[in-house]
């Protein structure tokens, strides 16, 4: 039985002109993958019609009258637009027309959207995005990146739980390393929320290495870091500035004279190397963890290239039950919490 992915074709910063030529991608290089297309039929089959693929049998259109804009308040997108390609989307899920679904749209209102419709799982709070994030080592996992501004202990606990299952089930880590973001390592710094939280996380079997400072995230020093989503997405956008100066920096420096502009020749291979190493098209797709069915959420200015990762990364937790798998690691460590 093939896989189902439903897409959000009408969010994002270009819509079905993205999300159309990434999911023939996918398809072209899948063979037991199905996609939806969510949205307006019109305008899909319109921007289908550009295209000449003999995968299109694999890729269906379902009609969605409304869309979720970017600046729309996550309230009024649930109450309103019923309609909306991003709730259809995720009713797909719920009703299991499809086993996940990937939306480059408002987070906010999908993140309400999703927990309306599809629900948490049992034992869990509140729902977390994370991310996986190029390090000096290989990859580390970042959550919460903007769900949650403030969380309590319990919460940052089960976010630990969720983080540890997607770096062991996807990612193929078998003991992943868990540490909490703090602005030292000492036990004697941080709020009370940080320390009570790593009291629950040294008493679970959570691999727990303890504090880890922001320098940490790139260092490779866990496999996943764990945080409030205030902090969570200050570090990640902060980062995402700092890569983009580094970027301009470059390019000035090689082009300042015809000296510098022949080195940038010579340097060409090395920085095409590096440009494939952290491009952060390959990362693309935060999993909205701890609902009953499985949300991706894609950069809102992500390339074809970058939204088929995402597609990839929903495809990749269908795969691996991640919802199952969170279920059943959440409820036994919660067991073992209340009876200690």
């Amino acid at each position: 039985m093939p896989i189902t992915v439903a897409l959000d074709a009408m969010s994002g910063d270009r819509g079905p002109t993205i999300v159309v030529p990434a999911a023939l991608r996918v398809l072209a290089n899948l063979s037991d993958v199905r996609l939806v297309l969510v949205g307006d039929e019109s305008h899909l089959r319109a921007t289908l019609s550009k295209y000449s693929s003999h995968h299109m049998e694999r890729l269906d259109i379902q009609h969605a009258s409304e869309s979720v804009e970017m600046d729309d308040l996550p309230s009024q997108a649930l109450r309103r637009k019923k309609d909306s390609s991003m709730r259809v989307a995720c009713d797909l899920v719920q009703n299991g027309t499809a086993g996940a679904c990937v939306s480059a749209g408002n987070t906010g209102a999908l993140m309400a959207i999703a927990r309306f419709v599809l629900k948490t799982l049992p034992g869990i709070d509140r729902p977390a995005i994370i991310s996986a994030l190029p390090t000096m080592t290989g990859h580390t996992h970042l959550l919460d990146l903007g769900a949650n501004v403030d969380c309590t202990p319990r919460q940052l606990f089960e976010f630990a739980v969720m983080g540890a299952v997607l770096a062991q089930a996807v990612h193929n880590t078998r003991y992943p390393t868990v540490g909490l973001l703090n602005i030292g390592e000492e036990e004697i710094k941080g709020n009370e929320d940080v320390k009570e939280a790593a009291k629950l996380l040294a008493g679970s079997n959570l691999n727990y290495i303890g504090f880890v400072e922001g320098d940490d995230i790139y260092a490779g020093t866990a496999d996943v870091i764990v945080c409030n989503g205030f902090v969570g997405n200050v570090a990640l956008k902060t980062s995402e500035g700092v890569a983009k100066m580094i970027s301009h920096f470059i390019h000035v420096e090689f082009k300042r004279n015809a000296l510098t502009k022949i080195l940038g020749v010579v340097a060409m291979p090395v920085l095409a190397a590096l440009r494939t190493r952290i491009d952060p098209r390959q990362y693309n797709g935060a999993s909205l963890l701890g609902l009953r069915g499985i949300v991706v959420k894609s950069h809102g200015s992500a390339d074809e290239i970058s939204f088929a990762t995402a597609i990839r990364e929903a495809i990749t937790e269908i795969e691996k039950n991640v919802p199952a798998r969170i279920e059943e690691h959440v409820g036994s460590m919660l067991t073992d919490q209340e009876t200690t």
